[in-house]
Order: structure tokens, then sequence, then C-alpha cells
């Protein structure tokens, strides 16, 4: 009886509290609220103005070190594709070459996961930002014995060239014309010996080098006799090959100064390695784009072009990534909590929310993945500033939710001819 006593005024206290919370009421907007027009509307309104506006402005598409989980990382499609002559005796064996292509993969991601500091200019103060991108290697979609990394046997194609030489290949499209698989939505990396005859000359240089043509990369080195002194030589290979993927991801080289980026400063490349000679100690860089022993430096603006060409969609780049934002991926649900300005092209891989004295300001073309929404809490702001809400795989999504709670209710305002589409309320 004691017990009783004490469990009713403990439940009146409950159900008291539970009939003063305010209820949540929810609701979609409609495609009035959402500024959609009828078609004939569309058909005869004004064209849009063609300033390309902050959207196609590179510093947008720095990475937001405030809020870094905005960010989601990238996996861009390969496949590697071994040359060898016709008695297979110019390259690593087919037995292991598998096994060494998937290590070199291994290598090549090891280096984008571990981002150095730059090296140049001496005692510089330049961010060290992560890489978010990785390779993922791709075979052909429904066919589960291809696992992207291919062999070929060719005596009239199977060997490199460099430039400044007779008979030079580097930029013939020949071996890509007749071996590539998936050229428009996976990058093709062909690893090639150098020509017997010319490594045979005392004037060539057989070192790892490479060219990158549109699409596809070819990179040549010593690869069979790498591979019989050393089993793991697959690490030499990794700056070389990601230098060329830079150049297919819109990099120029960086000691030039004309590569688009006021981070990478401009040098005479004088110092292949620290231990190079006398002055190399201070004079060697390690970015990608340099020619150096390393390569594994990248600076905040060589990525933000980086991931300019992943966000554009007419951009060929932005083909080779696996489109993980088609469905939605709870664990990369959004909520915004301060004020935040979108200046860039970008794909949601999850919900978005805009809680309670949050402000989004959207200015650019912006994916909702299929079946997702955008909730705007109350007290919340969603600002579409000329910006574009749409799906970017042909999907619907679900729109954009206002939660009210008494007199308060979440907010959207439409500016510039900001527009909404795709989703499954129009």
């Amino acid at each position: 009886m004691h017990r009783t006593k004490i469990f009713f005024p403990l439940l009146a206290l409950l159900l008291l509290g539970a009939a003063c919370t305010p209820q949540v009421q929810r609701r979609f907007l409609s495609a009035d609220e959402l500024g959609v027009r009828p078609q004939s509307f569309e058909l005869a309104a004004e064209p849009r103005s063609p300033s390309r506006g902050p959207c196609y402005e590179q510093d947008n598409y720095r990475l937001d070190t405030l809020h870094p989980d905005y960010s989601p990382m990238r996996y861009l499609r390969i496949n590697i594709h071994w040359m060898n002559s016709a008695d297979s005796s110019q390259n690593v064996p087919e037995a292991v070459a598998t096994a060494y292509a998937q290590r070199l993969v291994f290598a090549m991601n090891y280096a984008l996961g571990k981002n150095n500091k730059m090296w140049l200019p001496v005692d510089n103060t330049t961010p060290v930002q992560p890489i978010l991108f990785r390779y993922v290697l791709t075979g052909r979609p429904g066919d589960p014995t291809d696992d992207g990394i291919y062999y070929h046997y060719d005596d009239e194609l199977y060997y490199y060239v460099h430039y400044r030489k007779k008979d030079s290949n580097l930029y013939s499209r020949d071996v890509f014309d007749k071996y590539a698989v998936q050229q428009d939505t996976v990058m093709n990396m062909f690893l090639m010996p150098h020509q017997p005859d010319s490594v045979a000359s005392r004037t060539y240089q057989a070192g790892p080098v490479g060219v990158a043509l549109r699409n596809c990369l070819k990179v040549a080195a010593q690869w069979k006799e790498d591979y019989a002194a050393n089993r793991e030589s697959y690490w030499n290979y990794r700056g070389v090959i990601n230098h060329e993927v830079g150049h297919l991801l819109n990099l120029g080289h960086a000691w030039t100064g004309s590569d688009g980026c006021a981070d990478t400063p401009v040098h005479k490349n004088p110092c292949w390695s620290r231990d190079a000679g006398p002055g190399c100690d201070t004079l060697t860089s390690n970015n990608v784009m340099d020619y150096n022993s390393l390569q594994l430096a990248w600076t905040p603006d060589q990525l933000a072009r980086v991931y300019q060409c992943f966000a554009n969609e007419s951009n060929l780049q932005r083909k080779f990534l696996e489109p993980r934002w088609c469905e939605r991926d709870p664990a990369a649900d959004i909520t915004i909590r301060d004020t935040v300005d979108w200046s860039c092209m970008r794909d949601l891989y999850g919900n978005l929310t805009i809680a309670p004295g949050g402000q989004l300001t959207i200015r650019c073309r912006t994916s909702v993945p299929a079946g997702g929404k955008i909730t705007i809490q109350p007290g919340g702001t969603l600002i579409l500033a000329g910006g574009r809400l749409h799906q970017a795989c042909g999907g619907t999504w679900q729109g954009i939710e206002v939660e009210k709670v008494n007199d308060l209710e979440g907010r959207l305002e439409l500016r510039d001819n900001a527009s909404v589409a795709d989703t499954n309320r129009l």
C-alpha cells in the first residue's frame, strides 16, 4: 500500500507534464510554396542570367574546417591494365599481377589517407587537410568474375617510349582504343614497360613516368625488374600514379605558377630528394604535382580544384565517382545548428535538418538522395538564394518539411530564381 501511494502522484505529474508539452506539427511545403510554376509559365519565362556566380569559384570548394562532416568521402572508380609482350617476357608475370595490382591500389590509397605537410616554402604554414577521395577497383557490372584488373599480350602496343625520343608513343591513344573498358565511368590505368631498345640506350631514363590523357593514363616503369628485386616495390609507384590522376582531376604542375592554386609555390624544381645534393635539404618539394621522390602533399587549393570537378554535373571527372549520393545513408544525415553558407555545388548523402536557431543559405545546385528530405525545425531558416534543389540520379525525394510549435514555424525563403525539382509532391 505504501508503494501505491507514491506511484499515483508520480503518474499524475507525468500526465500533467505531457499535457503541457507543446505538440510539434509537421507538413510538407506545397508546389506553390516551393515556387514551382506551371509549365506554360516556364515556357514563357525569361532566361536565367548567364553569370556563372559563386558556384564556379574554386575557393568555395575548400574544405569547411568548422564543419568537416558536411564533406563526404568520394570513391573514384578505376581499373588496371597490365601490358606485356606476346612472349610474356617484359612485365610482371600474369600469375602475380592481380595481387600486385591490389597492393598497388592499397599503397595509392594509403598515400591519400596520409596527406603530408608541404616542404615548400621553408617554414610555411600551409594547412594540412584530409584528402576526401579514394580509389575503388571496378569491374564490369553484372560480371562477378571481373575484378577490374586485366592482362594483355600485344607486341605492338605493350611498351612505352617517352617524349623527345624516336618512335615516342606517350601521347598515342591506340592502346586505350583497343583495350580500355568502361571509359565513360571508370578511369583506366595502363601499366607498361619501357621499350627494350630504349632502355638499352645510355641516354634513356627508364624510371617511373606517366602521362594522363583525358580519361586514361599510362605509367611506365621497369615493373618486372623491380618486382624481381623487391616484392613490395608497389610502394615506389604510389606517387607517380597519384600525380597522373591529379592531371586527370584538373591539376597542373605545381611549380609553374600557372596551376590555378595560390598555395603552391613557384620554384625551379631543382632537387629530386632532400639528399640529392648541396642545398636540396631546403629546395626539395614533396607536392604531388611537382617532380620529386615522394609526391605526398596536397594543398587546400589543389583539393578544392579536385572537389569542384567532382561537383560539376557536366564534368567527365564526376562520372568516375561511385554515385553514393543516389540513395540515402542515415549515417550521413546533416544538422545545421549555426549560420552556414553553401556557395558550391553539392551532393547530400543523407537527410538535411535545419535546427532551431540554424540558418542555411544554398546558392548552388544541391542534390538530395532519393527518398530523402529537408526538415526546417521551428526557429530554423533555409534560404535558397539562386540555389537549385534536385535529385541528381533521376529519382525523387520527399520535399521540404516544416515543423511548427505554437506560433513558431520553420521558414523557407526563395530568392534569385531559386528552384526546387524532383520531389514526389510536385
